[in-house]
């Protein structure tokens, strides 16, 4: 059995979670049972993840989005209040970390993709965030936008929505960022990307992206951030000798 308080500290300081402004309080957000001896991960803490951590008999949630997000409202009401009162009635800690978790550079959401994907990191450019999270890199030998769009697709699980005319365009340098890092794009453009990767699009991205000349791949917001939290969950279970299980939600997008 661990102590809660000490997986909790080791997190924050691993991911430096108390150094960088957020749009939410990354660490312990509900507290629970005071010692655990696993620990489940999961990208979001939605009601069906909260229900299968407790019918597992689980202690211990580690998400990458979590509660109290700015601009919602400060009130445990409706869907809010039962995802809280299950958290309470089954002693259940919920755990956050937002945009530590994508910063990381071994065991973050951009890290991981790209180690998934097989690109060369080469550096990092700025993100609408505030930080500078966008990775560049190359990609070894080329690869045309139709083979990359496959390639994520079998990779993630999830088809990506391509904005380039030409699928036979080579692509060398490459961007990326997870999530909804859409508006990264601009930075991409001007770091001289092929191609810029991320999670979801507005409207106004698939004009930016013609306009730009970069080839667009909105690849999942779900499905480029399951990779922080498992490998984040992976690392806990070997440094604290627990196990660790990955629980899926079904999101579309």
């Amino acid at each position: 059995m661990q102590e809660v308080k000490e997986v909790v500290s080791y997190c924050n300081q691993l991911l430096q979670a108390k150094t960088i402004k957020d749009y939410a309080p990354n660490g312990l957000q509900v507290e629970g049972a005071a010692h655990v001896d696993s620990i489940y991960t999961a990208v979001s803490a939605s009601r069906d993840v909260l229900e299968k951590v407790v019918a597992a008999g689980g202690k211990l949630l580690i998400v990458h989005h979590g509660y109290f997000w700015k601009g919602e409202e400060r009130v445990l009401t409706g869907w809010m209040r039962e995802r809280v009162k299950l958290c309470l009635a089954h002693d259940l800690n919920l755990v956050a970390y937002h945009l530590p978790l994508d910063d990381h550079k071994e065991l973050g959401n951009n890290a991981q993709l790209g180690t998934l994907m097989g690109w060369q990191e080469e550096g990092r450019i700025p993100s609408h965030a505030g930080l500078d999270l966008v990775m560049t890199g190359s990609v070894p030998g080329g690869i045309t936008v139709e083979a990359l769009a496959r390639k994520l697709e079998e990779k993630l699980l999830h088809k990506p929505c391509v904005i380039e005319d030409n699928p036979q365009r080579t692509i060398k340098k490459i961007a990326w960022c997870t999530g909804a890092a859409y508006d990264d794009i601009q930075f991409a453009i001007e770091a001289g990307a092929d191609a810029f990767v991320t999670g979801e699009i507005a409207e106004r991205t698939v004009h930016i992206a013609r306009e730009g000349s970069i080839a667009f791949f909105a690849a999942g917001h779900h499905a480029t951030e399951r990779l922080g939290v498992q490998a984040l969950g992976q690392h806990l279970a070997r440094k604290f000798d627990m196990t660790h299980t990955f629980i899926d939600s079904d999101c579309p997008v």
